[in-house]
């Protein structure tokens, strides 16, 4: 309990110093955590691929990415509580126990760890690595979930196996070795709490998470907790998906991170926005009708949310999807496969993906070694074009459109250019923005009623019409495929 105590008033073991937060405390367990092996190898990929091709600063890894989440999930969090606390103690001067000290303790922490690990199964290039044709077979290989985890019950984490692994799923594997190798008894965690909070994941928590789950929940509803149907059974499922959202949901702390981030190394102003002012207006909601419980926010903090939305809509736009960049992302997974055209390369990436005890081999150094030895016995190579940053010569953009109207699209444009339709290309981004209106993925807007000054919550969509704009969306590239098969080398474009 003093240990809680000590950690909620601010005691930290270590400090890092970051570009874009500042600096960020790490706990004992943490540095544990940030020091193993698997979690030392997010050193060794870039956050976004290669988009510093295009936007040269950045260059930022996932290892500091992963170390901010933890950071904003954290503040996320306690300004929740921060909040909660300070209209607590205007009207009913309501002072923390021991016991729900503890609780908010384990549940700040248990956050904490599920932000550091979240993007911990990420392979080199991230997002392109399994987007690559070669790989996706590889990944979707019979056995490979039992090969991955062999010798684990991975039942306690998953109720089927999945049909095709994706870097969620590797996280949540990297996360069970990482844990365990870990004195995270001492912190008084549980590993199976923080990797239930994880994507992919249905976990039974444990004993003291289901305690604290109720402490939290009695402390936080008050007089709502022995009201509506919520059950005792339900309230550790719901502080679950509570603390579930703050990692992986509309508004939660990866992509807040990755904003702040990526718009700072890109040297771009689109992707900020107040972070402060978004969450000193977020607060705890509940509906013990239905039965809900999540992330609400106040009427005035309307404002910090679309400055948000906006932000992340204009990235996609001008910087994740731009002309250039998902030409390079095209011409990485061509490279991807070209490599693994080498039975050496292919069976160690096949030895990697199925053992983690090889897993923290594979990183981004590993494919720009052998991009370089593709390029030098093959000018002719999509590698080539990769290490000497040959650009796609870009034909056209467009947007929504189907798979049978980009096909009918680069028909036109070969008969325009009279060249072959193989010889068109495209690459496509599409953007999910349809959670906003589909309830905002179970964020609710606060209202303070006017004259009896009671809260109520809302559906997002009936109180803004803001986010009424937003919606899925398609951004398609065409290019002429690069000449990498009649000897020449390809012509070197800056």
């Amino acid at each position: 309990m003093r240990r809680a105590v000590n950690d909620l008033l601010g005691a930290y073991d270590k400090l890092i110093m970051d570009p874009v937060h500042g600096g960020i405390p790490l706990y004992r367990h943490e540095i544990q955590v940030i020091d193993h092996p698997l979690f030392q190898r997010l050193r060794n990929i870039c956050q976004n691929d290669i988009l510093s091709l295009v936007f040269p600063g950045a260059t930022h890894s996932r290892f500091l990415h992963s170390i901010g989440v933890m950071h904003v999930g954290t503040r996320m969090f306690r300004s929740m509580i921060n909040a909660y606390l300070r209209e607590r103690q205007l009207s009913e001067q309501t002072d923390l126990g021991l016991d729900q000290l503890d609780a908010i303790d384990y549940l700040a922490k248990t956050i904490r760890l599920g932000c550091l690990l979240h993007d911990s199964g990420h392979s080199s290039f991230s997002h392109q690595f399994t987007q690559a044709r070669r790989i996706r077979d590889l990944m979707s290989r019979t056995e490979r979930f039992r090969d991955l985890w062999q010798g684990v019950d991975y039942f306690r984490y998953f109720r089927e196996e999945p049909d095709e692994l994706e870097h969620e799923h590797y996280s949540v594997r990297v996360a069970h070795d990482v844990l365990n190798a870990i004195d995270l008894e001492e912190a008084g965690l549980q590993a199976v709490d923080v990797i239930g909070i994880m994507e992919t994941t249905d976990v039974e928590p444990s004993e003291a998470f289901k305690r604290h789950a109720h402490t939290f929940w009695n402390f936080i509803a008050g007089d709502d907790a022995s009201a509506g149907s919520i059950t005792e059974d339900q309230v550790p499922g719901l502080v679950m998906d509570l603390l579930a959202s703050i990692v992986s949901g509309e508004i939660d702390a990866d992509r807040a991170d990755y904003m702040l981030r990526d718009g700072f190394h890109s040297s771009v102003t689109i992707g900020g926005f107040n972070i402060d002012h978004l969450l000193s207006n977020l607060r705890f909601g509940w509906d013990v009708q239905e039965p809900w419980m999540g992330l609400a926010i106040t009427q005035k903090g309307l404002g910090a949310l679309e400055d948000f939305v906006y932000s992340r809509y204009q990235m996609y736009r001008k910087v994740y999807a731009h002309k250039t960049a998902l030409g390079f992302d095209w011409l990485l997974r061509e490279a991807i496969n070209e490599v693994l055209e080498d039975p050496e390369n292919f069976e160690w990436i096949d030895t990697c993906l199925s053992d983690m005890s090889y897993f923290a081999e594979l990183t981004d150094n590993f494919f720009w070694e052998a991009f370089r030895k593709v390029a030098r016995r093959q000018p002719r190579s999509y590698s080539f074009c990769i290490v000497n940053r040959v650009r796609l010569d870009q034909l056209d953009t467009r947007e929504n459109l189907s798979a049978s109207e980009i096909d009918a699209h680069s028909q036109w444009l070969a008969g325009q250019l009279a060249i072959k339709p193989s010889e068109v290309v495209t690459c496509s981004m599409r953007a999910r923005f349809s959670n906003i209106q589909d309830n905002f993925n179970g964020i609710k807007v606060l209202v303070k009623e006017p004259i009896t000054r009671a809260r109520s919550l809302h559906r997002i969509t009936d109180i803004s019409a803001f986010f009424s704009k937003f919606g899925d969306g398609t951004i398609t590239h065409f290019y002429r495929r690069p000449d990498v098969s009649n000897g020449r080398a390809p012509g070197l474009t800056e």
